[in-house]
């Protein structure tokens, strides 16, 4: 048993760093590809069955698919044709690898670990990960058939084994509990087909866990999407209830099925592996017909005001005839944007000062409803007709997409650099001086002070207040300048605190001045048509 859960274990491990390796070496270009492959139903299948043979995960396929439609760059309709692709492409995986290729893994691992190595660049990096990956795989396949084989003198796994073949509904449960727990179906498959390969399960049992492991499989999905809006979870909710009404369906012919694929297959291990093919291609071929009116019934499961709780709530589409209307429902909307980054900044601010990584995790969920925010901001502008603006809503709609774009870059530094410093402090257990902790704070508190005026110059194109914002840049460098001084004397007085804390202290200073940077951007547009801007430099006031 610990050589079975071992193989299993690396062969989980064997699928990440694939997935990890495709991403970071081709993740754009696969974004971008499965953005624009959704002309037609078919396309989009094809699509998603070929990015899942790159990825070797569906699951990561159905993430991906799910943010664009969460998005609006793609209908729900062939979002679901990309899904099915991709279950397709997870069962074809499962063939290639049940072919014998362990010889192929020490050459392989050894090929991973040597360019990891010596590779200087991230994409080079990634695919040296991915071929790892991949010989760490076929090697954990060659380790599950060793360590099944002795199974089948295993009066337990045996007696174990008659009683989910006596219940096959217990045995779809089982195998869906392993495929969550590894987030992986494409796992649970391979060792249900080692098990099938050693006699331990019976043709109908190993097709029951095939169904299990579908089932299973679409659930990681689901989870990861709990928090998206109703359009993105539409997409991997109706994956997962495909797959259901698949297992109920094919559930009681399991023994019709068992005996058809007998004579088809070439061995019990073989059978497992078409079992699989086939329910995705059946699923496939019965689904891909009715998308349209699936996918309605997904909006009335999964309704409009549902997604507007977590999405846009002033962008009307009925508004665009206006630009007028359209513009004052972009500039709320952007409004929102603020509002959520201003939560960040509170969040971030308090778990620096409570070590509260509670509250220092749930400030990823805030980025990304700022960069859903900001997507539909800056679809819905795109949507408004040029050729109706006249230039005073030109420059409006640029406004308003400069402040969102800025809002952004915002949200990310606080999630990617003042979060992960707030996680160094937690996990090292570090701590600022009083001195140093009460600059941290102030630097905080201006930062505040000056998102709001940013929030009120959107709204008022108020001059006094734009020339007062980019005027409180020079206070935030001298803010910086005195704290970073501050600190460098508390360490030539040797002061503990601040000698364990002073690349901490000096990056959060940095990253706050950078932020500030991008908050006074909103003021620059309405000083240069002042005529108040040149070069960047306010014009002298007498």
């Amino acid at each position: 048993m610990p050589d079975l859960i071992g193989a299993v274990a690396l062969l989980i491990w064997g699928l990440r760093l694939v997935k990890t390796g495709v991403i970071r070496s081709f993740g754009v270009r696969l974004r971008k590809w499965i953005g624009a492959g959704t002309r037609n139903r078919l396309l989009a299948f094809g699509v998603g069955l070929l990015a899942t043979l790159a990825l070797q995960s569906s699951t990561a396929t159905a993430l991906m698919t799910a943010s664009f439609a969460g998005s609006g760059f793609m209908s729900s309709m062939m979002a679901q044709a990309i899904m099915l692709g991709a279950n397709v492409g997870t069962s074809l995986i499962t063939r290639i690898l049940a072919f014998d290729l362990h010889f192929l893994a020490p050459l392989m691992i050894a090929a991973g670990v040597f360019a990891f190595g010596f590779s200087r660049s991230k994409p080079a990096k990634g695919l040296s990960r991915a071929v790892l990956g991949l010989g760490l795989m076929l090697l954990s396949l060659r380790l599950l058939s060793q360590a099944t084989e002795p199974m089948q003198h295993s009066h337990v796994l045996v007696a174990l084994m008659a009683s989910l073949d006596a219940v096959p509904v217990l045995a779809v449960i089982v195998a869906a509990v392993l495929a969550i727990a590894a987030s992986s179906s494409l796992a649970i498959v391979l060792l249900a087909m080692s098990l099938a390969a050693s006699g331990t399960v019976t043709p109908a049992l190993g097709i029951a866990l095939v169904l299990g492991a579908n089932l299973g499989g679409a659930i990681p999905p689901v989870l990861g999407t709990l928090n998206y809006g109703a359009l993105a979870r539409r997409v991997t909710i109706c994956n997962m209830l495909v797959r259901l009404i698949g297992c109920v369906v094919v559930l009681p012919f399991i023994e019709i099925a068992a005996g058809l694929l007998s004579e088809l297959s070439h061995g019990p291990e073989a059978l497992v592996v078409d079992a699989h093919i086939a329910f995705n291609i059946l699923l496939a071929v019965i689904m891909l017909p009715v998308l349209r009116p699936l996918s309605a019934l997904m909006r009335r499961i999964l309704p409009e005001a549902t997604e507007i709780e977590g999405g846009p709530r002033h962008l009307d589409p009925e508004s665009l005839d206006t630009p007028a209307l359209a513009l004052a429902g972009a500039a709320r909307e952007t409004l929102r944007i603020g509002d959520c980054i201003t939560r960040m900044l509170q969040t971030n601010l308090e778990a620096l000062r409570k070590n509260d990584t509670a509250r220092s995790s749930g400030i990823a969920a805030m980025d990304d409803e700022v960069d859903r925010l900001n997507s539909a901001v800056k679809l819905y502008l795109a949507r408004l007709n040029s050729s109706a603006l006249d230039e005073k809503d030109e420059q409006r709609s640029n406004e308003i997409i400069g402040y969102a774009t800025n809002l952004e870059h915002i949200g990310d530094i606080v999630d990617r650099n003042l979060r992960d410093l707030v996680d160094k402090k937690i996990r090292n257990q570090l701590s600022f001086s009083a001195e140093g902790a009460s600059e941290i704070e102030e630097l905080y508190r201006v930062t505040l002070e000056n998102l709001r005026l940013a929030q009120s110059i959107l709204v008022t194109g108020d001059v006094q207040l734009a020339r007062q914002l980019v005027e409180s840049k020079v206070d935030i460098r001298h803010l910086e300048e005195r704290s970073a001084a501050n600190h460098m004397a508390r360490l030539r007085d040797g002061m503990i605190d601040s000698m364990q804390t002073s690349s901490l202290h000096l990056d959060i200073l940095r990253d706050l001045k950078r932020i500030n940077a991008h908050i006074a951007a909103i003021a620059y547009p309405i000083l240069k048509r002042q005529g108040e801007l040149r070069e960047s430099r306010m014009v002298a006031h007498g």
